[in-house]
Formats: C-alpha cells, structure tokens, sequence
C-alpha cells in the first residue's frame, strides 16, 4: 500500500499484521525496521541506494557508455538501480569515457512522457525537482567538474514542468556530499580510482550496498570483483544488475534491514513460515478386528 506515516503506524501497531515489507529511504527504512521488530513483526525494509560502476581499462568502452547512458539516465534517474557513480581504473579510462559520455549526454532527448521519441521525462514533482537542482549546485561548490549541466533546460509549452537534463560530474571525492549521499536523479558522477584495488575500495567503504556493476574483458577480475565486493545486486559487463522476478532482490548494508530479499526465493522465505512436523506412526491401527498397516499419501 502507499500512505503517509499515519498509514504506517497503523500498520505497525496493528496486532493482526505480522510482517512489513518497505521501500523508501534509508532513514526511515531503519526505524520503520525497529519499530516493527520491537513489535515482534517479521520486518523487511529496503532504503537508499548509491550504486558504482566500475570501469577497466581493458572494457569495450563503446558497452560501457551505453549502458551508463541507459542506468543514470533512464526514468531520470528516479529508481533504485540507477548507476549513479562511474570509476574509470586510470586517466586514459577516465578520458576515454568522459569523451564519449559528454556528447551522448547533450543529446538525449528530454520531453514529456506522452513522446514516444522522449528518452528522459520529467522529475516526480517540483520538490523533488528542486531537491536534484540543489545537489547539482553543491557539487559545484564542493569543487566537483560539472561537464555538462542540466540545470538551464527549459522545453517549449511546458516551462513549468519538473525537467531537468542530464548532468555529469567529474573527479568526484569520498568526501563530498554528491558522492555520499543518493540524489535520485538525472545526475552521474565521475570517481577516478587509480586502480582496480582502489576502486573495490571506494565500494565497499560506502554506507550503501544495493547494486553494482564492473565492466571487463577479464575474468579474473570479474570473478575477484564478484566475489570480493560488499554488495547485494552484482552486475559483470551489466549496469543494472536487476534479474527477472523470480530472481531475489536487495542490497546489503544500509541498503537493507532484515533477513529476507524480495521476490524470488528469499521473497517465498519471508512471506511464509517454517513449520517442523514430526509424527510417529503405531505398528498398527485397529479397523474393527482387523490391523490396518498405516500408509501416507
């Protein structure tokens, strides 16, 4: 259901509710997860997300620019798979990658979603239209390169809509708030690792661990970044590491509070409970004056 925190305490207070399931932010994932907890309700709450890319020298960079235009770009950027931090392994990656992204940027075709040729549509609403707006201006004053801006786009007949283009940051630090925080939209920033050690670094340092992706020629690297990287959904030469339904869905870390991933098996696991039975037949039941030998079905 969807509903304001009214609608959630009703849930959370209401004895005959056993379990929760959420999707929203990280903040109110985890104390949506404690509440329903305390309360002895089985309780799975996904929250934010601040998904990386990595990036090798030894990738098929022409893939890997199209997939980040499909995963920072799609649906503005507005869900919780989107690629939002890209780490090109060195500066010739980096170069390279940037030299590519800058002009396909410019010309995706933002319009509204009755456009059949429109490859970006609007922000959800003006709040949250401003909220994207604001981070793209701390990143510039946090010292980010702001390659291309987004910011000063304005459509004929729809000047009052929530549109914003796409935006492309680069040599964004750790430290700032447009690499920290998630901004769920139309915004990619560039992180430059020098090299493939450092980039696993950067992910796993993060609070986040909902999705990622690495995109390689080599399998070495890809089954060490598989294996080694702390994150729920991983993606090898795939930007968006989503799975059909049958598959489980979520992240670790901050990215997740409970035991249980949606859909698939864990999704079965959750909204079901284990229940052991153990029986002892007699040798015999008695039918009248007969023994009638027990038989399961």
């Amino acid at each position: 259901m969807q509903g304001d925190k009214e609608a959630v305490d009703a849930l959370l207070d209401n004895p005959d509710i056993s379990a929760v399931s959420f999707v929203g932010s990280t903040p109110v994932a985890r104390s949506l997860y404690a509440t329903a907890t305390a309360q002895g309700k089985r309780a799975q709450c996904l929250g934010g997300a601040k998904n990386h890319m990595i990036v090798m020298p030894d990738a098929d960079m022409d893939q890997a620019v199209d997939a980040l235009m499909g995963a920072a770009y799609g649906s503005a950027g507005e869900r919780c798979m989107a690629i939002s931090v890209a780490v090109p392994v060195g500066e010739k990656t980096a170069d390279a990658l940037i030299e590519r992204l800058i002009p396909r940027i410019r010309a995706l075709k933002v319009g509204p979603g009755t456009d059949p040729e429109a490859e970006m549509g609007p922000l959800v609403t003006r709040q949250h239209h401003d909220k994207v707006r604001g981070y793209i201006d701390l990143g510039v004053a946090e010292g980010a390169e702001l390659l291309v801006d987004g910011r000063g786009l304005k459509l004929q007949g729809y000047e009052n809509g929530f549109f914003l283009g796409g935006s492309l940051f680069d040599r964004v630090t750790p430290e700032m708030r447009i690499y920290k925080e998630e901004i769920f939209g139309p915004v990619l920033a560039v992180t430059r690792a020098p090299d493939y050690a450092t980039a696993a670094r950067l992910i796993n340092a993060h609070e986040f661990g909902n999705g990622t992706a690495i995109f390689t020629r080599d399998g070495d690297t890809a089954r060490e970044f598989a294996h080694q990287i702390e994150v729920g959904m991983v993606g090898i030469n795939m930007p968006i590491p989503v799975p059909m339904a049958f598959h489980s869905f979520g992240g670790w870390k901050a990215s997740l509070f409970g035991d249980h991933h949606m859909h698939g098996p864990e999704g079965v696991r959750f909204y079901t409970r284990l229940k052991t039975i153990t029986t002892r037949w007699p040798t015999g039941i008695r039918a009248g004056a007969d023994f009638v030998m027990p038989t399961m079905r």
